[in-house]
């Protein structure tokens, strides 16, 4: 079964606009998976930072 049906009736100013909402949910998909792995390093990085600038201060 078509995901889509009804694809060969669509319009091609349609076909754009579902291809166009495809892209756009994968490029967020990857990206919230990028965020998920990298969020710990970039945190840790800000902690580390924090403290060599407070140490620096003393």
């Amino acid at each position: 079964m078509a995901l889509l049906p009804r694809w060969q009736y669509m319009t091609e100013e349609s076909r754009a606009l579902v291809k166009r909402a495809a892209v756009s949910v994968l490029v967020l998909f990857l990206a919230a998976i990028l965020l998920r792995a990298l969020l710990p390093w970039v945190l840790l990085a800000l902690i580390i930072w924090f403290g060599w600038s407070w140490m620096n201060r003393r």
